[in-house]
């Protein structure tokens, strides 16, 4: 599943008092108005309970696109570009000043990140952004969760679902590939590390990544196989049995490489930065683990299709290595025992369930094959993961499209501002969430800072 992000909640703030302009001088208003209802989605998001925010997201989605069309305007103002083909005379009064909440640096467990001060527009156009991706990215798990409820999707829902799940994460990629591109200008780097250079980056080559994983998934008989498989009341396997031809089984693996790849280069512009959030970092590193196993079993299948059992068998083998764990032949299982085995079993559960199960239904399967019907020699997995070929791109990522506003709602902001007009939000602002936990104990109750005082028994 794609990671769950988290998404970020904002300081109010008037562009009135930071901009004025004397060809459209309702616009600051209108962008304060359209910022603040922004402000109270995301703050109204984050008290949902986690079971029910992503019925939400299409309210922040909403109102994200209704707010970054005026971003751009006043960034169009200030660079002396046109929007919707007019010219913005905008002028700075003084420097922005915005406060956002970092979700992606590294922090106490049982503590949120702290809100970030930000100056300048362009900080806010990008958390603005970035948070409109995260929304794809969250858009994108709600659709792929469905396949994995009780009730077994149709083939045509699965379809739909994984194609609309394709196309949220390409959208996020082409605006984080936005943000990496425009950062490029930047002679230092934002005190968020959400908006920094190489987070960016390594969204955009996840966002990819996850796109093109899900490809062979539409496609992929053996998930549902196992389903079948461990289904005790179907006599399906007595008659039939799974089918995949053999060039699509080649083509499959060399897209989960493609994939493994883009989450390298994830993995790697990340480094080992302390500043990001470990469950961030340890989902790339899981996601590339993933997709290698996966193109090592269609590579194994690829071979078995070929009546190379034995390289079909090493090829498994390889998957389980790539997945965190290896294959442990009898007379060595024997020897583990207690902790050692506790360790490896835990070690295990840790990893992905469902590509684990394909791996493991198929490797029992061609072992009781290859012992009693082919007996062929089964070579090393080393050998063969070091022979690998090279991945192969499927999709071809376009361009973000800079969102304008509309004709008359330029118009409309040639005439002055009603001062009554402009709205910052009504809900709470983020610092007194701050207070209210500020101090508190690390996994304390919220509202029960006054029982861990020093004077107080925890008894």
């Amino acid at each position: 599943m794609p990671f769950p992000f988290v998404l970020p909640t904002t300081s109010s703030i008037s562009f009135t008092d930071y901009f004025s302009s004397s060809t459209h001088p309702s616009l600051p208003n209108c962008a304060t108005t359209a910022r603040g209802v922004v402000r109270d989605v995301l703050k109204r998001y984050k008290r949902i309970p986690p079971g029910s925010q992503a019925s939400n997201l299409s309210t922040v989605l909403s109102a994200l696109q209704e707010y970054i069309p005026y971003l751009f305007a006043l960034d169009a103002g200030l660079s002396g570009t046109s929007c919707a083909g007019e010219e913005i005379d905008l002028v700075l009064v003084k420097e922005l000043e915005v406060e956002w909440r970092s979700t992606l640096s590294a922090t106490v467990p049982g503590r949120e990140p702290t809100r970030v001060k930000l100056k300048s527009l362009e900080s806010e156009l990008f958390f603005a952004l970035s948070t409109l991706a995260y929304v794809y990215s969250l858009q994108a798990r709600a659709q792929l969760h469905t396949l994995y409820n009780a009730t077994l999707p149709t083939p045509e829902q699965r379809a739909t679902a994984i194609t609309a799940a394709m196309k949220h994460f390409l959208d996020a990629n082409a605006i984080y590939k936005f943000l990496v591109n425009r950062a490029q200008q930047w002679h230092a780097q934002p005190a968020a590390v959400d908006i920094t250079s190489p987070v960016l980056g390594a969204l955009a080559e996840l966002t990819l990544a996850e796109a093109t994983l899900i490809t062979v998934l539409k496609d992929d008989p053996y998930p549902a196989a196992v389903v079948e498989d461990r289904n005790k009341n179907s006599k399906d396997w007595m008659f039939k049995s799974v089918e995949i031809p053999k060039v699509r089984a080649h083509l499959f693996a060399r897209l989960c490489l493609s994939s493994a790849e883009h989450a390298a280069k994830a993995q790697a512009m990340l480094g080992r930065s302390s500043k990001v959030d470990d469950s961030f970092t340890k989902y790339i590193d899981d996601f590339r683990r993933t997709a290698r196993g996966k193109a090592c079993r269609f590579l194994g299948v690829d071979a078995e299709l070929a009546g190379k059992t034995g390289d079909g068998i090493a090829w498994l083998r390889g998957a389980q290595k790539e997945l965190g764990f290896s294959a442990i032949d009898a007379d060595e299982e024997k020897k583990k025992s207690g902790l050692s085995k506790l360790k490896k079993e835990w070690a295990e559960k840790r990893e992905d369930k469902k590509e684990g199960r394909v791996v493991d239904m198929l490797l029992k399967k061609w072992e009781k094959m290859n012992d009693t019907i082919s007996v062929q020699v089964v070579p090393s997995s080393s050998q063969l993961l070091s022979a690998m070929p090279s991945g192969r791109e499927y999709h071809t990522p376009k361009p973000y499209i800079i969102p304008t506003l509309e004709e008359d709602a330029i118009i409309r902001m040639r005439a002055p501002p009603d001062p009554g007009d402009a709205f910052e939000g009504e809900e709470d602002d983020s610092a007194d969430e701050d207070e209210r936990s500020a101090g508190a104990p690390v996994g304390a109750f919220p509202g029960t800072k006054a029982e861990y005082s020093a004077n107080t028994s925890y008894y």
